[in-house]
């Protein structure tokens, strides 16, 4: 009998002596069952899944998504970052109403039951604070996690903004809709009525579900691509107008103070931007050998079209495998094979959208706008691993 043969025959064999040890075992059951089934499935508790949350105040604070231990490209609902000024409150979707009014034909009052019986989509779009990545522009942080965990992506279904203002009626001097939510610092923002006739929804679930109190319940406004401060949670008016209102949000905060004294206002849409998550800050490789670079990318310009890592400080660039299907101003998933020689290296990505913008270095966006803001920063993100492979922020 040739080597080969025997070699098959001792695999076989050890197959059987283990179907046979596992079939005693299975004789008796193990002792530690589990809970048994619950009201909501909940993740292992092997597995750390946590928002970081910081609230300067009991009625404001933020809540960062843990993007560097996720999979794919759709956050879970209940890893979806929020952002709240002034508390979640507390809504009964039975009283609930929207109102439309302003420079309308016909002013109109919805309940939350009426809204779900037009016509409806499910989209998939990323929702990004103006705010993620703040840090960055002075002090980078050490963690995906809190450099960019204030941006995260869901399948949002609701209706059309279109058809709610289609049926009211919109005047031909209307050209911003004011939007309002019902939370108690009534916060609204000025939106164009261009991307309100657009793409723009009024969202009642997420991820198949009903859309979660932080997030907006029981009705939200998606803006896809847009700063997040602008997607109004607990939607509750609607106001057709001739003027934006430069509201607090839309003079003093979210706006970028450039070195010369001036300010950029009213940039709605959020750059190309991306960010390795593995190998990342606070990460550990295991040694040297194969390893995949993967992370995220995303443009609130559309679609994203090529990623490049590059594994040498920036000397030169390799395409990364962009993971299908892709959605425009959605999270992109990307991947690229990577045999690390136990060297220090640095590694970084860089996006580009379809409309052929490049994401910038942070040295070339601090030459554009100065280092004043705490907004839109969508830096080159860049991670340096030691020998040990412990992952630092470079």
């Amino acid at each position: 009998m040739s080597k080969k043969a025997n070699r098959r025959g001792f695999l076989a064999l050890g197959a059987l002596g283990t179907l046979g040890s596992c079939a005693k075992k299975a004789e008796k059951p193990p002792s530690d069952l589990g809970p048994g089934s619950r009201a909501v499935g909940a993740p292992s508790p092997h597995e750390k899944l946590e928002r970081i949350f910081n609230s300067p105040t009991p009625a404001t604070g933020s809540s960062r998504t843990p993007l560097q231990s996720l999979h794919g490209v759709i956050t879970p609902a209940s890893l979806h970052f929020e952002r709240h000024h002034a508390g979640v409150p507390a809504i009964d979707p039975e009283k609930h109403e929207l109102l439309v009014h302003g420079l309308v034909e016909r002013e109109l009052i919805f309940s939350v039951a009426e809204l779900k019986r037009l016509p409806s989509v499910s989209r998939v779009y990323f929702v990004e604070c103006a705010g993620n990545s703040g840090s960055e522009w002075r002090s980078p942080a050490p963690s995906v996690q809190r450099s960019h965990g204030l941006a995260s992506c869901s399948e949002w279904t609701g209706v059309l903004l279109k058809t709610v203002l289609e049926e009211a009626g919109l005047k031909p001097d209307a050209r911003w809709i004011i939007a309002e939510g019902g939370d108690a610092c009534l916060m609204a923002r000025s939106v164009p009525v261009s991307k309100c006739l657009d793409d723009a929804m009024i969202a009642y679930a997420q991820n198949g579900e009903a859309i979660r109190p932080e997030q907006g319940y029981p009705i939200r406004l998606v803006l896809p691509g847009w700063e997040g401060n602008m997607q109004i949670k607990w939607l509750r008016r609607l106001h057709a107008t001739p003027d934006a209102m430069h509201s607090r949000e839309e003079t003093s905060h979210y706006t970028d103070l450039l070195a010369d004294g001036k300010a950029r206002q009213f940039t709605f849409e959020l750059d190309a931007k991306s960010v390795i998550t593995r190998p990342s800050g606070e990460q550990q490789l295991a040694g040297k050998g194969f390893h995949e670079i993967s992370g995220l990318a995303w443009s609130g310009r559309g679609l994203i079209t090529k990623v490049e890592i590059s594994t040498d400080a920036g000397k030169t660039w390799q395409a990364a495998e962009l993971q299908e299907p892709r959605h425009a101003k959605a999270f992109t998933r990307f991947r690229l094979p990577w045999s690390w020689d136990g060297a220090e290296v640095t590694i970084q990505s860089r996006a580009t959208d379809e409309t052929g913008y490049v994401q910038p270095t942070r040295e070339e966006l601090t030459a554009a706008r100065g280092e004043n803001s705490l907004y839109h920063y969508n830096g080159i993100k860049v991670w340096r691993i030691d020998a040990t492979g412990k992952v630092y922020v470079a």
